[in-house]
C-alpha cells in the first residue's frame, strides 16, 4: 500500500511542475483537471473501511474536479479566444525552480511534524506542501484569471491531500465543506472573470489597476 501512494503522489507531484512549465492554458487546465480525478480516487489506495458515503464522495469529487470545473474553464477560454499564458510575472523556467525549492521545503517540514504509524514513509505530507505551494506560485504570478483559478484548484487539491492524513478520523462532512468552500470560491471566481471579459475584452488581471478612483 505504502509504494502504491507513494507511486501516486510521484505522479501528482510531476503533474505540479507540468503545470508550472506550460504556457498553454488549456494544458494547464487538463493537468489540474487529471490531478483532481487522482486525488478523488486516492482514498481507495489507502484502504480502510471507506463506506457509502466517501465511496460516494469520492465520486462527486472526481466529477467536480475532472470534469465540471474544467469544463466551466474551457468555455471561458472560447468566450474570450485565447490560449496561452503570455510573458507571467515570474517565468516557467524559475517558477520550475521555485516548485523544486518547494518540494524540497516539503520533505523537510514533515519530518519534523508528527504522524499517525504508517504515514511517516509515505509523501503525502510532503505533496500536499509541495501541491499547496505550487497553486500559490500560480495563483499570483500569472497574469490571466484563468490560469490563476488553475492556480486555486491545485492548491485546494493540496489542501485535499492533507485532510487524507486524517482520513480515518475524519468525518466525510469535513470534505464536503471543503468542496463547498470550492463550489462558492469558483463561483465568485466566475463572477470576477465575467466582469474582467466585459470590461476590457480579455481576462488579464493587470487590466484591474485601471479601476483605480480618479484624484
Amino acid at each position: 500500500m505504502e509504494i502504491s501512494v507513494n507511486s501516486l503522489m510521484v505522479l501528482v507531484l510531476l503533474l505540479n511542475f507540468l503545470a508550472l512549465g506550460f504556457s498553454q492554458i488549456g494544458t494547464v487546465i487538463r493537468i489540474s483537471a487529471f490531478q483532481g480525478v487522482l486525488l478523488a480516487a486516492m482514498p481507495l489506495w489507502l484502504g480502510g473501511d471507506l463506506g457509502g458515503r466517501m465511496l460516494l464522495l469520492c465520486l462527486v469529487t472526481a466529477v467536480i474536479k475532472g470534469a465540471l470545473i474544467p469544463g466551466m474553464l474551457f468555455r471561458a477560454m472560447r468566450d474570450v479566444k485565447i490560449r496561452r499564458e503570455v510573458e507571467p510575472l515570474l517565468g516557467f523556467i524559475p517558477s520550475l525552480l521555485l516548485g523544486a525549492l518547494g518540494l524540497g521545503v516539503g520533505l523537510v517540514f514533515a519530518k519534523s511534524l508528527p504522524m499517525f504509524q504508517g504515514q511517516e514513509k509515505t509523501l503525502i505530507l510532503p505533496g500536499s506542501i509541495s501541491t499547496i505551494l505550487t497553486g500559490f506560485i500560480m495563483l499570483t504570478t500569472r497574469h490571466k484569471a484563468i490560469t490563476q483559478v488553475v492556480g486555486f484548484l491545485i492548491l485546494e487539491n493540496g489542501i485535499y491531500v492533507f485532510g487524507l492524513l486524517l482520513l480515518g478520523t475524519m468525518p466525510e462532512l469535513v470534505e464536503l465543506g471543503v468542496l463547498l468552500d470550492l463550489f462558492v470560491c469558483i463561483f465568485v471566481l466566475g463572477i470576477i472573470l465575467n466582469h474582467i471579459q466585459r470590461a476590457f475584452s480579455s481576462l488579464d488581471s493587470n487590466n484591474l489597476t485601471t479601476l483605480r478612483e480618479k484624484p
